[in-house]
C-alpha cells in the first residue's frame, strides 16, 4: 500500500505553520500525484498498488487530551477527506488513533465522501486504547456507530508485545482487524516521549513477531512498520512474512 502525506492541520495549525489552507490543501493533492509517480513506476502485473491517503489525529497520538464527539470529529476531518476525494487517492486512513469518538467521525465523514477508508488504532503497553478501552470494544463501537463504514482496522504505534494479547483468537471482531504497522520499540508511549535517541529495537525480532502474527491470523495482510522502523524492519518482515500463504 502506498501512503500519502499525514496531514494534522486546522486553520490555527496553519497560521503556525505559515501556510494558508489553500496551500495544505494544495500539499495533500501533491503527495498523491507523488504516490501515483512512485505507482507508475514500479507497479507490475497481478501486483496492484493501492494508493492510502492518510489522516492524522487531530491531536497527539500518544495522549487523548482535548476530546472531540463524533460530531466534531466528523466535521473536522471533513476538509481534508473532501481534498482526497478529489484525487487519485484509493482511500482514506485514519492513523494512530487513540479514542473512538475520533475514529467514528472519520469513518462518517469518509462515508460521507463516498471513500473507502480504514481505520488504524493505536494501543498502550496493556493494549488497550490509551482512554482504557479494550480494542475489542473500540472496533465494536465504531462498526455500530457507522454501519460499520471501516473497510478493515488496523493496530499502529505500538510494539506486537502490546497488543497480541488482545488478538484473542476465535472472536469474530479479529477479522475486521487486517493490518499492523508496529513500533519498533518495545518501550511505553511516555517512555518513548522521554526519551532523546531512536530505540529501533532488534529488527530480526520485529520480523519474527510479524510472522507469528500471521501464522496465527492468516487475514493480517497489511504489514508495515511505525516509530523507529526503517527499511531495516520492513525488510525482515517480508523475510520472514514471504513464505506464510
Amino acid at each position: 500500500m502506498l501512503e500519502g502525506v499525514t496531514w494534522r492541520a486546522n486553520p490555527d495549525w496553519a497560521a503556525k505553520l505559515g501556510y494558508s489552507r489553500a496551500a495544505l490543501a494544495d500539499i495533500n493533492r501533491k503527495s498523491i500525484e507523488l504516490m501515483l509517480s512512485v505507482r507508475d513506476e514500479f507497479e507490475r502485473p497481478g501486483a496492484p498498488m493501492v494508493i492510502s491517503a492518510n489522516i492524522g489525529p487531530r491531536g497527539d497520538g500518544y495522549q487523548p487530551g482535548a476530546l472531540m464527539s463524533a460530531r466534531e470529529a466528523e466535521a473536522y476531518h471533513a476538509e481534508q477527506i473532501g481534498v482526497f476525494r478529489d484525487t487519485a487517492a484509493d482511500l482514506v486512513s485514519g492513523f494512530t488513533l487513540n479514542y473512538a469518538n475520533e475514529a467514528i467521525g472519520i469513518a462518517r465523514a469518509a462515508k460521507a465522501a463516498e471513500m473507502p477508508v480504514v481505520i488504524s488504532l493505536t494501543v498502550e503497553t496493556d493494549g488497550r486504547l490509551p482512554t482504557g478501552q479494550a480494542l475489542k470494544d473500540a472496533v465494536h463501537q465504531i462498526d455500530a456507530e457507522t454501519d460499520s463504514a471501516p473497510a478493515y482496522y488496523m493496530i499502529n504505534c505500538a510494539h506486537p508485545t502490546h497488543f497480541e494479547s488482545a488478538l484473542l483468537a476465535g472472536e469474530p471482531w479479529i477479522t475486521r482487524v487486517r493490518g499492523i504497522r508496529a513500533n519498533a520499540s518495545k518501550r511505553s508511549h511516555a517512555e518513548l516521549e522521554a526519551m532523546t535517541s531512536l530505540d529501533v529495537g532488534d529488527p530480526a525480532e520485529l520480523g519474527r513477531q510479524y510472522a507469528d502474527l500471521r501464522g496465527r491470523f492468516r487475514h493480517l495482510n497489511v504489514l508495515g512498520g511505525c516509530c523507529g522502523t526503517d527499511l531495516r524492519h520492513v525488510e525482515q518482515i517480508c523475510f520472514a512474512c514471504e513464505p506464510v500463504g
